[in-house]
C-alpha cells in the first residue's frame, strides 16, 4: 500500500515545535498498517524537520538558542539579504538539519522511542504556513 498526502501546518513562530500529532492525524491510513515507513518532506528552504525530545519544552528552547548562536543573523558576509535579516540564516539552518525524515511504522503507529517526537524547525520570525508531503508505504 502506498498513500501520499499533503499537510499544511498553521504558521508557527521561530523555534522548534512538536508536530507528531498533526502528522498522525493527517494519516488515518497509518492505523491499518502492520509494518511500513513514513517519509515526511517539508517543501520549504527556511524551515526543516528533526526528531527530538518530546516531553520537555526546555529542550526545544535550547535547540533554538544553539542554532541561533551557531548561525547568527549578524554575520557580516551574507550577500543574500533581500528578504530580511532572518532569511539567509534560516536557509543555512534548514540545510544543516535537512528537509526530511523517514520514520518506521509498526502496528498502526509511528514506531518512535518513548521520548521522541517530530519537530517542525521554524527558522524565520514569521515563516507562514508550512506544507509537508507525507508518503506512507507499508503492509496492511
Amino acid at each position: 500500500m502506498w498513500q501520499q498526502t499533503e499537510l499544511t501546518l498553521r504558521p508557527y513562530p521561530r523555534g522548534f515545535h512538536l508536530i507528531t500529532r498533526d502528522i498522525e492525524a493527517a494519516l488515518p491510513e497509518l492505523r491499518g498498517l502492520k509494518v511500513g515507513l513514513l517519509h515526511v518532506f517539508i517543501r520549504h528552504t527556511s524551515a526543516s524537520l528533526s526528531l527530538g525530545e518530546n516531553a520537555s519544552p526546555d529542550v526545544r528552547r535550547d535547540f533554538e538558542q544553539f542554532f541561533s548562536d551557531l548561525v547568527p543573523e549578524s554575520y557580516p558576509h551574507y550577500t543574500h539579504t533581500d528578504e530580511g535579516p532572518d532569511d539567509m540564516p534560516a536557509h543555512l539552518k534548514a540545510a544543516l538539519l535537512g528537509p526530511s525524515l523517514t520514520l518506521p511504522v509498526r502496528a498502526g503507529r509511528l514506531h518512535l522511542g518513548t521520548w521522541q517526537g517530530v519537530y517542525l524547525c521554524e527558522h524565520r520570525d514569521r515563516g507562514g504556513a508550512r506544507t509537508l508531503t507525507l508518503t506512507l508505504q507499508g503492509e496492511e
